[in-house]
């Protein structure tokens, strides 16, 4: 595969299956100051409303810089990215931050809660920034993921399973339509992990979209629908695996043989 592919067509209805696309990538480069070869290298994909979508790779294959362009923390050398019907790359650095408050949830690998704040004052940071009261939300995100007990606790007394947890409760305070989460479980032992995955598994039920970067492929693959592999800022691979004709052991092959290269 040369990267270039187009997994979707750019919609607003729903197809047969009640879907519409959310994300679009087409035909993206990055390549960084003093780079000889992009980050990124001719990228079209698309993701659709209510997919969890795991983007795995070895280090430095461009899956965290795809994350970054998608949520506007980083903008493409060239090629567009829209998110939920918004052109990206229409917007200044002030329109990107507002739409990042009221459209985007992020969960980082090291959690990154303040630590002269509790449990759930770390929760309601970003409501407090849309200047909402968002309690009664709060609290139904404490008692879904299984916080309530921790909620007057600070980050120092949380275990790092707790600790993840607050920061998805945050990260789903103010309804985001998306959900990205950059190696969630990294920072984490196996046990804790998959339950930080069982999680997420979860909220996908209940219709979260949720874009995932992972090196954890029995992790994408036993909780992800869809899985795309990334080599050298290019997709390699991108398969749906509710499809009968991929099965998960496919993809871990495929990863296997891009880090053996």
């Amino acid at each position: 595969m040369d990267g270039r592919i187009v997994v979707g067509t750019f919609r607003d209805g729903g197809g047969e299956n009640g879907m519409s696309e959310l994300v679009r990538l087409t035909d993206v480069t990055k390549v960084y100051q003093g780079g000889l070869t992009g980050a990124l290298n001719g990228i079209s994909v698309s993701i659709e409303k209510g997919e969890f979508t795991a983007i795995m790779g070895p280090s430095g294959s461009g899956k965290s810089t795809m994350l970054n362009l998608v949520a506007g923390l980083d903008r493409p050398t060239s090629g567009t990215i829209a998110v939920g019907g918004t052109d990206l790359g229409k917007l200044g650095e002030a329109g990107l931050a507002r739409f990042r408050r009221d459209h985007i949830g992020f969960v980082f690998q090291f959690f990154y809660l303040l630590p002269n704040l509790t449990a759930l004052e770390n929760i309601l940071i970003p409501a407090q920034l849309m200047g909402n009261v968002a309690t009664a939300r709060a609290a139904e995100l404490l008692d879904q993921l299984g916080i309530t007990d921790v909620a007057d606790r600070y980050p120092a007394r949380l275990s790092g399973g707790q600790q993840q947890r607050v920061a998805v409760a945050r990260a789903l305070i103010n309804n985001p339509m998306l959900l990205l989460a950059d190696e969630p479980t990294g920072a984490l032992d196996t046990h804790t992990g998959e339950q930080v995955m069982e999680l997420l598994a979860g909220l996908h039920r209940q219709g979260q979209t949720i874009l995932l970067v992972t090196h954890d492929a029995k992790l994408a693959t036993r909780h992800a629908a869809r899985v795309i592999s990334v080599m050298d800022g290019k997709i390699v691979d991108d398969a749906r695996l509710e499809s009968p004709e991929r099965a998960p052991s496919d993809v871990i092959r495929v990863r296997t043989e891009e880090v053996s290269r």
